[in-house]
């Protein structure tokens, strides 16, 4: 009999969650694209800022903020009784599946868990010791493929504004830039008029 696998639960900011890339499959949402790294359920502590009920439709919607951005948690059905007592004010860990509906990314919980207030601090600084060490490399890897994607299906057009590939990429601007300078000096573009790249090999 085949064993089911959990989906590892990873430790994030919600700012991760902003930066990643969602990936479709037929308009369905499969993982969120984080480095190396294929997220699809997630640990996070955070406050909770607002909470909406309708007791009618069995229906809480929990807005929860770690500073470093915000996301929905819903919770329908089953659910409900379960994480009723949940209050905005609280810092809570939740653990739960990424879902993806109406354009926006939201978290289905299967834990919500409340927490010290202090244990806000706790996680973050946790994050901090790892993220040098695991995701900043793979991070910038994973980046800097994508420059070098969006210029190669570009090459047809006659090349891409570096302006677009800031819109189009979920990443900052200055580290964009820092990567295609990277590229330019390793030869693997060039910039045959001022702001326009071009793919070399």
């Amino acid at each position: 009999m085949a064993q089911y696998k959990r989906q590892t639960a990873y430790k994030l900011k919600i700012g991760d969650l902003n930066i990643g890339k969602r990936i479709l499959d037929e308009g369905r949402f499969s993982f969120l694209e984080l480095g190396n790294k294929q997220i699809m359920r997630i640990n996070i502590v955070a406050n909770v800022v607002d909470k909406f009920v309708s007791e009618e439709k069995q229906y809480i919607s929990l807005t929860i903020d770690d500073a470093s951005g915000q996301i929905r948690i819903k919770i329908f059905g089953d659910s409900f009784e379960k994480f009723s007592g949940i209050n905005q004010g609280d810092t809570v860990m939740v653990i739960g599946m990424l879902r993806f509906f109406n354009d926006e990314l939201y978290i289905l919980p299967e834990i919500i868990k409340n927490q010290d207030p202090r244990y806000l601090l706790v996680r973050k600084l946790e994050l901090e010791k790892e993220k040098p060490k695991e995701m900043e490399k793979q991070e910038i890897l994973a980046l800097k493929d994508q420059i070098i994607d969006k210029i190669k299906q570009a090459e047809d057009a006659g090349g891409v504004e570096i302006e677009k590939i800031i819109l189009e990429l979920h990443a900052s601007p200055d580290i964009i830039n820092q990567e295609i300078q990277r590229a330019l000096e390793q030869g693997m573009i060039y910039e045959p008029r001022p702001g326009i790249l071009r793919f070399l090999g």
